[in-house]
């Protein structure tokens, strides 16, 4: 290992995403059993949450699309959607239980009698649901709450199967975490395919492509990985929507130079006419000299090639910060953001 190419990593984060694996395992094999929620009366479920306690929500919902008969949404905001009522499901995600919209959230969610779950690790939401009787489900405490994304997902994915919202996910999600242990042996080394994606990215803006209600929770997340990451700027767009409006954006990429690179996030599942529309789109960029970088799972489940991707993706981002010798895990600017919030 290059320890000077590593220098830049403080606070030892190359060690949390290669032990992903047993960020799940735990998340899994820990009781999430929530009392004194009758899932037969429930018609909406909201996941309520910012950033890196958020994105769980919508991966959850491309890897439960086939399992789920129930609304899945999630809120990014301080207040509800105004159809959550008695007969809506909240659950608040908020790893440091301390985030100003997901609080405000909540208390909306008590004005409105909604059933509610606290998913968190402590904070303020940890301290206003016990104080109020509201099931609490910890996650592993430790993590900035990117780098917990496999905490919290698995954590929430238990409480669906513990409610019976869906069938066990068991067999699944073990063959899942054996996925990650592999994969992260290889993707952690110099010579793997995460390595080699992330400098082919140095000093240039990725588009993220993705196919919505698919994989369209892993674009996401790649974005706020790029950003948080790796400080660069990046945007996310999914088939087939991008087919009605961004594509014409890529007639003024030549003249532009901005130096652009597509990272197309595909799956064998996909529909057969957006496989189509993927061909036809990849053939118009690449004639206007733009690289097309495909990444896709090679698990023999849709389930297990998601958090495939995903991981990649994760470790694309790690590298791409230190080819530009940024701290991965620095987040100066939310910071300050937070501390003059806390002026007002």
């Amino acid at each position: 290992m290059n320890i000077d190419f590593y220098r830049k990593d403080r606070d030892g984060l190359f060690s949390v995403l290669k032990e992903s694996w047993k960020q799940a395992e735990t998340a899994w094999n820990t009781d999430r059993s929530v009392k004194g929620i009758d899932t037969g009366s429930i018609d909406n479920i909201i996941i309520s949450g910012l950033g890196g306690s958020a994105i769980s929500g919508n991966i959850l919902g491309n890897f439960l699309r086939d399992d789920l008969k129930i609304n899945l949404t999630v809120n990014r905001n301080y207040s509800l959607p105004a159809f959550a009522d008695g007969r809506t499901l909240v659950i608040v995600s908020s790893y440091s239980g301390n985030t100003e919209e997901t609080i405000a959230a909540f208390d909306d969610a008590l004005t409105r009698g909604c059933p509610l779950i606290a998913v968190t690790t402590g904070g303020a939401i940890e301290k206003s649901s016990a104080e109020k009787g509201i099931p609490i489900v910890r996650m592993q405490p430790g993590f900035q709450p990117r780098y917990a994304l496999y905490t919290s997902f698995f954590t929430i994915l238990k409480i669906f199967q513990e409610l019976g919202l869906v069938d066990s996910q068991e067999s699944e999600v073990k063959q899942i975490i054996e996925m990650l242990r592999t994969d992260g042996a290889g993707l952690s080394d110099e010579g793997g395919q995460a390595y080699a994606i992330a400098e082919k990215l140095k000093g240039r803006v990725p588009v993220i492509y993705s196919i919505a209600d698919l994989n369209d929770g892993a674009g996401r997340r790649f974005k706020g990985q790029f950003n948080e990451n790796s400080k660069v700027h990046a945007w996310c767009a999914e088939y087939p929507e991008m087919n009605h409006n961004e594509v014409v954006g890529w007639e003024t990429a030549r003249e532009s130079k901005i130096p652009y690179v597509i990272l197309s996030l595909v799956d064998r599942d996909v529909h057969p006419r957006i496989a189509k529309r993927i061909e036809i789109i990849n053939d118009l960029i690449t004639a206007e000299k733009i690289d097309i970088i495909t990444i896709e799972g090679r698990g023999e489940s849709f389930k297990s090639r998601l958090i495939e991707t995903i991981y990649l993706c994760d470790w694309i981002s790690y590298y791409l910060a230190l080819f530009n010798e940024k701290d991965p895990g620095e987040i100066d600017f939310i910071h300050h953001l937070k501390n003059k919030m806390l002026e007002v």
